[in-house]
């Protein structure tokens, strides 16, 4: 879901980074698998079942869970940040002028999942 929310916002030909060396590697598959973590991790703790009353077992799901959504989402937003901020270009800029409010709304995004 959000995974496809991120591909609607960045329809980049290629975007490719696995670092913040600006060695111009620039790779948003990170950043999609971090988006795919955090809705996989959304789903889990959908899915756990507190009808029998809360157990020591559930809520250390529950705080596993939480802590890799919110890992998950700020390594997604800093993935993001790093594109933005090193690899795009007033010629990017001039093709696809709502980019930065496409990552502002990315980085949003991120900060709710937290949430």
């Amino acid at each position: 879901m959000l995974s496809n929310l991120f591909e609607k916002l960045f329809n980049v030909q290629e975007a490719t980074s696995h670092c913040d060396i600006p060695c111009g590697i620039y790779d948003p598959r990170d950043a999609i698998q971090a988006a795919q973590t955090v809705v996989r991790m959304t789903e889990l703790l959908e899915e756990l079942d507190f009808s029998n009353g809360p157990s020591a077992s559930l809520g250390n799901s529950m705080a596993r869970f939480v802590a890799a959504k919110e890992e998950h989402a700020k390594k997604a937003k800093d993935d993001i940040l790093v594109i933005w901020t090193d690899y795009f270009k007033p010629e990017h800029l001039e093709k696809y002028p709502d980019l930065h409010e496409k990552v502002w709304n990315a980085c949003k995004i991120w900060f709710f999942c937290k949430s």
